[in-house]
């Protein structure tokens, strides 16, 4: 598949005419798959991409190597479904890795666990307005403290399509728009499962944050007296 090309002529008359000439003009789309963690982005990211790989397109899947929890090369979803993948630190690097003609011959592309990349934004400007090809990026919108994720929102004015997924609040069964995490670690980062996080909806992600903030005082106390105590022993 081939970007578009133009080519500009100018007359020699006063008036200045630019004239385009275009060959091969085939245009590029951004399709964008957001929610919290267990909505199922990788299961839809993963319908698209074999759809278009059973309609005769070339197709290829990325992933962060930093996600490791299910395979290393394949994309993953939570119910066991898979694809294989190539798993790379940024993305800048895949065309090289990948293979100059054998990108060429790429039609769709496919990015899950997107917030992993810093350079999401630049290689879906390169994938779709350069290269003319179909790029689906599947990822969280936002962390366990419901703020912006790496760079997936960013890409959200390149987008065609934004699907906003949705899973099942873990204690009441509503739909659950955010990600609780269930431990004390406080780093943006931390790639796990249904044993750190769970999807709950808006009045239990409050109330989830109320008695994680409880449990931190409690233990916090706890530390405070304990010390107390042995400077007493002293």
């Amino acid at each position: 598949m081939e970007s578009c090309r133009s080519s500009f002529s100018l007359t020699s008359s006063n008036d200045a005419v630019v004239r385009a000439e275009s060959s091969h003009c085939l245009a590029g789309e951004v399709h964008v798959i957001i929610g919290p963690m267990f909505a199922g982005k990788t299961t839809a990211l993963l319908r698209r991409i074999k759809s278009e790989s059973n309609s005769g397109r070339n197709v290829v899947m990325i992933k962060s190597s930093k996600d490791t929890r299910y395979a290393i090369d394949s994309v993953v979803t939570h119910d066991g479904a898979k694809f294989p993948c190539w798993a790379l630190p940024d993305l800048s690097s895949f065309r090289q890795k990948f293979g100059e003609d054998a990108y060429n011959k790429l039609d769709v592309i496919g990015v899950d666990e997107a917030q992993f990349f810093d350079d999401l934004y630049d290689f879906c400007c390169n994938v779709a307005d350069k290269d003319g090809k179909i790029i689906v990026v599947a990822g969280l919108d936002g962390d366990y403290l419901r703020r912006s994720f790496g760079s997936v929102l960013d890409v959200i004015p390149l987008a065609d399509t934004v699907t906003k997924l949705t899973a099942r609040c873990e204690l009441c069964g509503k739909r659950a728009f955010f990600t609780l995490r269930k431990t004390e670690e406080t780093e943006t980062e931390l790639i796990a499962g249904a044993d750190v996080y769970m999807p709950v909806c808006r009045q239990h992600y409050a109330n989830g944050q109320e008695v994680i903030q409880s449990s931190k005082n409690v233990l916090g106390s706890r530390t405070i007296r304990t010390g107390s105590n042995l400077e007493g022993l002293l």
